[in-house]
């Protein structure tokens, strides 16, 4: 493999057969051999000249893999390098690939069997056309459409590179080209478009060899989306078309072609030849799939084609009717046609696969709320009406028995409303973690929607299918844990659709049902599950509880009872149901009812030990945090007070001997079990305080002094096992728990903070304690042992009490800032909820507390800054977008203070904030915070171009222009940083882009346009095309300021004097 380098010396001719056997031991070959032979390509394909070796390889090498890597390098250099070509040598280039190409496709089995390397050369003739065409081969579309009429095979694999051109013009342009290039381009191509429709229709009318009527089928695909529409409405194209849809071999693409045309909207003059469509495609459905059809069964055992087929289907059904249903509705003679599509939908839904449900669920979501809205509009009609008015016909009766299936195949495809994970969290503790915005919830959530919408249509309906589905499950005949849970989550996603009546009457026959069939079937898992679901629905209906007191009562009863209840999942449904029926009709349970001697909460917290003795540790919060729920319902502090003592003394007591048993020796801290009930009722604390909210207040008070102590002890206690085992006892038992009674301290005082009112009281009473401990811990704790939730915490204090904290800021800044700041700047990884938390308080502290940074040494201050503009140049996104917010708010902030303060903040930090600014901008590892960018780089601008800096960024003294002002010198500056950055630009580019940049800093998207336009120019070298772009773009920018200096001429006094005569200078001057 040595001899193999010479491969790289490009000072003499290359020897293909050596690069050749190169290539192949890359591809065959193994260990350092294959290793050795991927270093000399890779040199090889990065080399400035490889270029120049392509034409080379592609006609003299004799293994395919070779050739691939020339045309891959060819095409790197046109995309990126082709503009520093003279003429002469891109007409060679381009000749020499149109060549390869003619030679290569003009053979029908070469066509076939090199089909990849024929694609990768058809993508370099296209790389080539987005560059040259239509300025420099305006020739380009008569000569493919001529070389087309010349050969099948030929005319075959033109198809395929038109279809490429549009595809790279409009579909993937976005970050390719700059917009006045791809408007250009699309612009040339519609104008030249004529020609190539006309061998696209020649070929469909006329040939007959297959693969050719696909590829032609293929690329009108493509063009579909963007043809003027005269093309597709005043030609025979749509007759075209639908002749190959009863064609196996066509009818996919044919069917995409079609529903591209269907999907079109907002053409009133072309509703005929749209309902011709809808008429010619569904005859043919109809005849390949009979309305009768069970389209679920036939897709399960369909090959892939077939499937595909029915997917299809799918697409141009919703496309269609979504864009033009009510213009077949008001059609008579098409009102079987409209029943046969909805009911082929319906029976596509069935179909066991998300992916096609959701795209018809999409369309039934937007058919039954248009159907709502307009029962909705009828109803305030028919009140308004004058009874000799004819009454306009309602949409809602040609759908009874579509929008009766509906209901059933939206309860059959009822998914789970919430998903639950076991999950061991960071202390090592198996916890529940419900999952918020999973697939599966999210398609709850619509599938809830359209059986809300169905409700409200027919309560009847809706209740008559839910009843006699729950009578089969009754019965047997559609018997499973499956089939059930269905239906009942069906059932509680229509709480509240039905009037107040209606409801009880519903939900009484439900659970009664649902009761009978948990005495009727037999075995622990089966009664489980109809237990689980009896607990689901009643938990769904607050509005029926809330109305009846005994029912409530009984409901609370059997859900205690449920808590007893040993089987897997049921004690979590019973807990998971009791909070959201306290949560709900807390206030129901904190009244005395009629018939009760005392409010129900006395009986929940004196029965309290007897209820939860069976529950895990988590459940056992979440039933405290139910409890808080209700309590947080009592106004009366006093009454309020007292319940808080009577409900938490379990906890209390058990906290009291824990704190005794750590005061009379801290090494009883060593031993897991004690640190697991500390753990245990730290969190049952965190619950109750979530939900009772302020109240919590007087409990804290018991607590909060023992708290911050433990807190203390137990860091004592890490130090001590630290000492003695090295940074390996983070990883112990013992270690991780601890953490987690300091994180749970943390936790409560976070969430109580978060709920508090009276924050006078939270400044006082717990700000100095909190501060001696938890911050004077974190100073001078190791790093490894910092907790990082103690910035949340200091966040959300900074947060809360706002101004409140200004004098406690330089204490903050002092005890955690410049030690987090050294953790993690060390790399991009380690520390990372540090990372976050340092931020987060940053922020905060920006927002909340700006004088007490003006109050800062300047060293502090500075570090401050650098702090930020570390952050924006992390390779995490949030971390990067966070610290970008941050610098903006900052500089806004700055922008309100005394000018003194803000014109030494801009002398001394805006120029190098500027380039850091575009550091990360022109950098492709920060290509995700590009929205944030360019929003802190148009605030940059538009200081200057506002005049919001008042005094100069430059040194005067330095100055030889007399008339330099700051407007002037952020153009040379950034010209200078820019040309020195990208040497490859032209400078009439880089004037252009700072122009736009002032030009448009207070308009955002017009801004990012441009910025993103430049980012792509970086990746390509400047030539004469550039120029082109040049003269469009400043005469844009040209037209914009004199648009606005002919508008601020319409109203007196706008412009000032001075402007006026100096603008009519220029018009002289023009």
């Amino acid at each position: 493999m040595q001899m193999a380098e010479s491969i790289l010396d490009f000072n003499k001719e290359l020897d293909i057969a050596l690069l050749d056997q190169v290539v192949l031991t890359f591809y065959t070959g193994s260990g350092s051999n294959q290793q050795m032979a991927q270093q000399l390509l890779t040199q090889f394909q990065d080399h400035v000249d490889a270029w120049t070796r392509a034409d080379k390889i592609l006609e003299h090498s004799n293994v395919p893999q070779t050739k691939f890597i020339a045309l891959q390098i060819l095409e790197k250099f046109i995309t990126t390098r082709w503009n520093t070509l003279p003429i002469e040598t891109k007409q060679a280039i381009r000749y020499f690939i149109v060549d390869m190409v003619i030679k290569s496709s003009s053979d029908e089995a070469t066509l076939y069997s090199e089909r990849t390397f024929i694609n990768k050369l058809n993508m370099v003739l296209v790389q080539i056309l987005k560059q040259d065409w239509p300025y420099h081969w305006p020739s380009f579309i008569p000569e493919i459409v001529a070389s087309s009429k010349t050969n099948m095979a030929l005319c075959e694999n033109n198809m395929n590179i038109l279809k490429l051109l549009s595809e790279e013009i409009f579909d993937y342009s976005a970050e390719q080209m700059i917009h006045l290039k791809t408007s250009n381009l699309r612009q040339s191509i519609c104008n030249e478009f004529s020609e190539i429709f006309h061998l696209c229709v020649e070929i469909l009318d006329s040939v007959s060899k297959a693969s050719l009527i696909k590829a032609t089928l293929e690329t009108l695909l493509r063009f579909l989306s963007w043809i003027p529409i005269g093309y597709i409405f005043e030609t025979n194209l749509i007759q075209l078309l639908t002749k190959f849809l009863d064609i196996q071999q066509y009818r996919n693409v044919t069917l995409k072609c079609l529903m591209e045309i269907g999907g079109l909207s907002g053409m009133d003059e072309y509703n005929e030849k749209l309902l011709s469509l809808f008429t010619q495609v569904m005859g043919s459905i109809n005849t390949a799939i009979p309305s009768n059809t069970d389209i679920a069964s036939l897709y399960e055992n369909s090959s892939n084609d077939d499937q595909q087929f029915i997917q299809n289907l799918a697409l141009f059904l919703t496309s269609f009717l979504e864009a033009h249903v009510e213009i077949v509705e008001r059609t008579p003679e098409c009102r079987d046609l409209l029943n046969s599509a909805h009911t082929h939908l319906i029976s596509i839904s069935r179909i066991e696969d998300r992916e096609v449900f959701k795209v018809c669920l999409e369309y039934w979501t937007k058919l039954v709320r248009s159907l709502y809205d307009e029962a909705a509009n009828l109803r305030l009609y028919n009140h308004s009406i004058h009874p000799t008015e004819v009454r306009p016909w309602s949409r809602k009766s040609i759908y009874v028995d579509i929008l009766s299936s509906l209901r059933v195949v939206m309860i059959e495809k009822m998914v789970k409303p919430e998903e639950v994970l076991i999950v061991e969290n960071d202390e090592g503790e198996i916890v529940r973690e419900f999952i918020k915005e999973s697939d599966t919830i999210i398609l709850y959530k619509n599938i809830k929607e359209v059986l809300v919408y169905l409700t409200n249509l027919d309560v009847a309906d809706t209740e008559m299918i839910m009843t006699k589905k729950l009578q089969r499950q009754m019965d047997g005949s559609e018997w499973s844990w499956q089939n059930l849970n269905k239906l009942c989550w069906a059932i509680g996603s229509i709480s509240g659709a039905m009037n107040v009546d209606t409801e009880k009457h519903f939900l009484v026959t439900v659970i009664k049902d649902l009761l009978s069939l948990c005495e009727q079937k037999r075995g622990k898992a089966n009664k489980a599950v109809v237990a689980s679901n009896v607990m689901y629905c009643v938990g769904q209906y607050p509005r029926f509880l809330k109305s009846h007191w005994q029912f409530l009562k009984i409901v609370i009863h059997k859900l205690f009872e449920f808590m007893h209840e040993p089987h897997e999942g049921v004690q979590d449904m019973a807990c998971d149901t009791f909070i959201k029926i306290s949560q709900e009709c807390s206030r129901h349970f904190i009244i005395q009812q009629a018939g009760e001697v005392s409010p129900f909460i006395d009986e929940i917290i004196h029965n309290m030990e007897d209820i939860t003795c069976r529950l895990t540790p988590q459940q056992v919060q979440t039933f405290y945090e139910a409890v808080g729920y209700m309590i947080s319902a009592q106004s009366n502090k006093v009454i309020q007070e007292k319940l808080i003592t009577k409900f938490m003394s379990i906890p209390n007591m058990l906290w009291q001997n824990a704190i005794l048993s750590v005061k009379n020796s801290s090494m009883i801290l060593k031993q897991t079990q004690q640190v697991k009930v500390l753990t245990n009722i730290l969190k049952v604390n965190i619950a109750a305080c979530s939900s009772i909210g302020h109240g919590y207040i007087s409990q804290l008070g018991v607590i909060y002094s023992d708290m911050l102590e433990l807190y203390h002890t137990a860091e004592m206690i890490i130090i001590q096992l630290l000492a003695e085992q090295g940074n390996i006892a983070v990883k112990t038992p013992n270690v991780r728990g601890l953490r987690s009674v300091r994180k749970d301290i943390l936790q409560l005082i976070n969430t109580f903070v978060g709920c508090a009112t009276d924050l006078d009281s939270i400044q006082q009473n717990m700000i100095t304690p909190f501060f001696e401990v938890i911050l004077t811990s974190y100073s001078s704790s190791p790093d490894i042992i910092k907790e990082a939730y103690v910035l949340e915490v200091l966040a959300n204090l900074v947060d809360k009490l706002d101004t409140l904290m200004i004098p406690h800021i330089p204490l903050v800044l002092e005890s955690t800032f410049e030690s987090t700041l050294n953790m993690i700047t060390k790399d991009f990884t380690e520390y990372s909820e540090h990372r976050e938390g340092f931020y987060h308080l940053l922020r905060s502290i920006n927002r909340h507390c700006f004088p007490a940074l003006l109050e800062l040494s300047p060293d502090r201050f500075k570090l401050i800054i650098d702090s930020i503009v570390w952050g924006f140049k992390h390779t995490l996104r949030h971390i990067a977008d966070l610290s970008l917010v941050i610098c903006e708010e900052l500089i806004q902030n700055i922008n309100t203070t005394d000018s003194t303060i803000a014109d030494a903040f801009y002398q001394s930090y805006y120029l190098s904030i500027l380039q850091d600014i575009f550091f990360v901008l022109t950098d492709g590892d920060h290509k995700s915070g590009f929205k944030g960018q360019t929003e802190m780089l148009a605030l940059l601008f538009s200081l200057v171009t506002t005049n919001s800096i008042t005094m100069p960024l430059y040194n005067p003294s330095e100055m030889t222009d007399e008339n330099m002002d700051n407007v002037k010198f952020l153009k040379a500056y950034v010209s200078t940083l820019l040309q020195n950055a990208f040497p490859h630009l032209k400078r009439g580019q880089i004037t252009v882009f700072i122009d736009a940049m002032l030009e448009y800093n207070n308009t955002l998207p017009k801004f990012k346009l441009e910025v993103r336009d430049f980012l792509i120019q970086l990746k390509e070298f400047a030539g004469e095309n550039t120029e082109l772009y040049l003269e469009e773009k400043e005469a844009e920018i040209e037209r914009k300021r004199k648009e606005e200096r002919e508008n601020a001429l319409r109203i007196p006094g706008m412009i000032k004097p001075s402007d006026l005569s100096l603008m009519k200078e220029d018009e002289v001057l023009q």
